[in-house]
């Protein structure tokens, strides 16, 4: 399949919110950790929130069944990010 100008343009559409909204908790993060939160409690937290939220929208099964994948893409490396520090 190829990209036509019209579905690139609905797929960066599609892409902003959810980067906006992990800016938004990725500053929340950063602030967290220089109040001198442990980074595993920020951790905990934010996944608790996220699986929360999830649950009172699609019901838990959903949920259940969304996370049983978790794991094969964790080790595909899709929630790995390579982070330069100067």
């Amino acid at each position: 399949m190829e990209n036509t100008p019209d579905k690139t343009t609905a797929d960066a559409a599609a892409r902003e919110p959810k980067q906006v909204a992990l800016r938004y908790i990725l500053d929340a993060w950063e602030e967290a950790l220089f109040a001198g939160i442990d980074s595993d409690c920020v951790a905990t937290a934010a996944i608790f929130a996220a699986l929360s939220d999830m649950i009172a929208t699609y019901g838990e099964e959903p949920v259940a069944v969304m996370t049983e994948r978790l794991s094969a893409r964790i080790r595909a490396g899709e929630f790995t990010v390579v982070r330069i520090t100067q």
